[in-house]
């Protein structure tokens, strides 16, 4: 036992050494691709149409330039996906099996393989408008083919291309380091944990959902802190947070509109992980690996020299920059190829639902009177949206896309992206991973944070418009 205390010294010793001996370049290789990924994702450019951010201008550019063939070009990535899909199912071959990328990509689980096929059937029917009408029509399917799944695509492009420079070079290191001290307390987690969170919010909440899975394999996570922080902290990425707020004609409002979901998200991860089901999940460790964590920032190191050094430790790691352009190749392919269909199916069943049954109406009522208590005008079409964002987060935005209030529309984009589980992605991923949460926590859990949500959105709406 005696023995640890004077490794750890040692150690402490060279990483302070290190983090002194820092050079010019190394800061740059950190420094140079993290500052053009803020500035890509994060800094607002004032533009005729309002204010936005570079990523969203680049995709509306090319959403204008192609806007007849987006529709065709998506239909032949999601019958791609659902027949290589299904060809990997079957015959298993050897060069997509052997490949640790295209299995993940394409050797997928019996429901999402039938929801992918279902996802290429309907974008051929919405095609060559054949079929039963309530399946293309201007409302559901072609709805989904003609505006949705065009803003989804140009923007995963350029996202996805442009992601490891948020992602690899050293920013979540850094932030990390700076956020230990911050995560325990108040969320009652691990510091390690922030890099979960910012790799949801800044890449995709999928990743945050696998980041946290291998972390609580590998013995880093209890099962309460994996359970909150895969619930709690997989949060909707910028990504689709431009899409969103795009699809509801509210780019403008970009700015007040990720300040007020950061609050909001915020005060979910405050209060959710201090009431069941999340509160009752056991300290307990994953049984095949048991306790693992070892996270220490060194007593005489200062968390921003500590966060300086990891960062600049990552950014080494990632000096190939065609290695880098291939990982932004990979998450365009994984964006278009793993979210796409999912959408494209689940949203036009839900949509033919919304539209020709009466189901979310009835699920939606008794959000109707807390709306128009909070004086949010169009109560009644709100509130059906305050509950189909289960099926799939771009569903409130496509149905409340409608709505003449930006009031309202503000505050259903709001909402939709606070939510957190989305059966399309987020929760799906989350029953099929090995944290422990199921089906009804993950229904409970929505719940809570759309009744949590609602009013501190709403409040920002009012003092907005």
């Amino acid at each position: 036992m005696e023995s640890q205390p004077i490794q750890t010294k040692k150690q402490e010793q060279n990483q302070t050494q290190s983090i002194r001996s820092i050079s010019t370049n190394e800061l740059l290789q950190f420094l140079i691709p993290s500052l053009i990924g803020i500035v890509l994702f994060v800094i607002p450019f004032p533009l005729a149409e309002g204010i936005t951010i570079p990523v969203a201008i680049m995709a509306k550019w090319m959403q204008t330039g192609l806007a007849d063939s987006l529709p065709s070009i998506a239909t032949v990535v999601v019958a791609l996906t659902g027949l290589i899909s299904l060809i990997t199912s079957l015959s298993k071959p050897a060069i997509i099996i052997d490949s640790p990328f295209l299995n993940k990509l394409f050797h997928v689980s019996p429901i999402w393989l039938i929801a992918r096929l279902l996802g290429m059937v309907f974008s051929i029917m919405v095609i060559f408008e054949v079929g039963p009408s309530f399946i293309w029509s201007e409302n559901t399917g072609g709805l989904l083919l003609y505006d949705l799944i065009p803003v989804l695509f140009t923007v995963f492009l350029f996202a996805g291309l442009f992601l490891p420079l948020l992602l690899d070079f050293g920013l979540l290191e850094l932030c990390g380091a700076l956020l230990t001290k911050i995560m325990r307390p108040l969320f009652t987690l691990p510091g390690r944990s922030s890099i979960d969170c910012i790799a949801s919010w800044l890449g995709d909440g999928t990743i945050g959902v696998l980041l946290t899975n291998k972390q609580y394999e590998d013995g880093f996570y209890t099962k309460r802190e994996a359970a909150v922080i895969g619930t709690t902290f997989s949060v909707v990425s910028i990504t689709f947070t431009i899409v969103v707020i795009s699809y509801m004609k509210l780019e403008h409002m970009f700015g007040p509109f990720y300040l007020t979901i950061v609050i909001a998200g915020l005060a979910a991860a405050f209060i959710c992980p201090r009431i069941p089901p999340l509160s009752r999940k056991p300290d307990s460790y994953y049984e095949h690996a048991g306790k693992k964590i070892d996270e220490i920032i060194p007593a005489n190191v200062k968390p921003l020299r500590w966060g300086l050094l990891q960062a600049v430790t990552q950014a080494k790691k990632n000096n190939n920059y065609s290695s880098v352009l291939k990982g932004g190749l990979q998450n365009v392919l994984d964006m278009w190829m793993g979210v796409i269909p999912i959408v494209m199916a689940i949203g036009t069943i839900a949509l033919v639902i919304a539209e020709f049954t009466p189901v979310f109406k009835y699920l939606g009522a008794p959000f109707v009177p807390l709306l128009t208590l909070l004086q949010v005008p169009e109560a009644g079409e709100a509130a059906q949206t305050m509950v189909i964002g289960f099926a799939d987060m771009f569903l409130p935005a496509i149905i409340g896309s409608g709505v003449e209030s930006e009031l309202t529309r503000f505050v259903i984009a709001g909402v939709s992206v606070t939510q957190l589980i989305y059966m399309s992605e987020v929760g799906g991923l989350l029953l099929g991973s090995k944290l422990p949460v199921s089906f009804l926590d993950l229904v409970i859990i929505f719940l809570q944070r759309t009744i949590i949500t609602l009013p501190i959105i709403v409040l920002f709406a009012h003092f907005l418009f």
